[in-house]
């Protein structure tokens, strides 16, 4: 793999090499990838992930790295960072638009800030924007697809094209860009306005649900299996015996058992094997294959 000359694509884009991804994933585990890129600006990116396409260049776009589980062996290719890199977001009446490296959960405090509703119970999700539109992230009852506009996607062929919510094809932690490929350069949100002191006491609600009932203070990925028609994830775990059970510094928590924590020391083949084990030891008990949220991500 010539890294050095992709690097002199784009002189303004800063490379790490040998990047620990346990550095930029929220399960803090990982090994090293052979590069990551941090391109400045939308068109750093879209020129960058352009020239590792046509080059055969094997490469992977990740924003805060908050549903993926790298293993242990890292990662062999490039990976593309953007996250606080391409960050923007402006405001024009009751709609936003951010660059997909934002942080969810600052747009939310943002609109609340300036009197916009619509985002509150999705405010407290550890993700980009960018990354939470890709999945269709939801919370409460409530989806990112409830307030999108529309967004500015990179597409395979190298062409950049704006989706709608049409064009999206939501659907449960799915949307059209996740099915087919792409990269999501910007979003836009349409919202609306309504009393800030509602606002403020609902988005406040929220987060003290989070606070109360997620374990927060550990390393996870956030909700590790998506919902079970008919079920909930955490109580079939719960049921199963599986609360609290670790396997190496991988653990169920305690107080979520719709999470596996990284207790500190974890590796990625620690939370990798608890993930088969719950699932083998819930399909036995329920008869129901639990299907994970975390993306596994193959070394090479």
């Amino acid at each position: 793999m010539d890294l050095h000359h992709v690097l002199t694509l784009l002189t303004p884009t800063s490379w790490l090499f040998d990047e620990p991804l346990a550095r930029h994933t929220t399960f803090k585990t990982g090994g090293p990838a052979d590069a990551l890129a941090l391109p400045a600006s939308e068109y750093e990116a879209v020129a960058l992930i352009n020239a590792l396409q046509k080059s055969g260049i094997r490469h992977m776009v990740i924003g805060r790295g908050s549903n993926l589980l790298f293993t242990d062996a890292g990662y062999r290719g490039v990976i593309v960072k953007i996250l606080d890199n391409m960050s923007d977001i402006s405001f024009a009446d009751d709609v936003i638009t951010a660059e997909a490296g934002c942080s969810l959960s600052a747009a939310a405090h943002l609109s609340m800030k300036r009197g916009l509703s619509g985002m509150e119970l999705i405010s407290g999700i550890p993700g980009s924007v960018g990354g939470a539109v890709y999945m269709n992230a939801g919370a409460y009852g409530s989806e990112v697809k409830d307030v999108f506009l529309d967004a500015k996607v990179l597409l395979t062929d190298g062409s950049v094209v704006t989706y709608d919510n049409e064009a999206m094809k939501f659907c449960y932690r799915k949307s059209a860009v996740s099915d087919r490929g792409g990269v999501i350069l910007s979003v836009r949100f349409k919202l609306f306005f309504g009393r800030s002191e509602n606002i403020i006491q609902l988005m406040t609600e929220y987060t003290r649900r989070r606070k109360e009932k997620q374990p927060l203070d550990k390393a996870s990925a956030g909700s590790t299996f998506k919902r079970p028609e008919g079920f909930f994830a955490g109580k079939l775990i719960e049921d199963a015996g599986l609360k609290g059970y670790s396997i190496g510094g991988a653990q169920v928590s305690e107080k979520h058992c719709g999470f596996v924590i990284n207790k500190g020391d974890a590796t990625s083949t620690d939370i990798l094997r608890l993930i088969e084990h719950i699932q083998n030891t819930v399909l036995k008990q329920f008869g129901v294959m639990l299907e994970p949220e975390v993306k596994l991500i193959a070394g090479s």
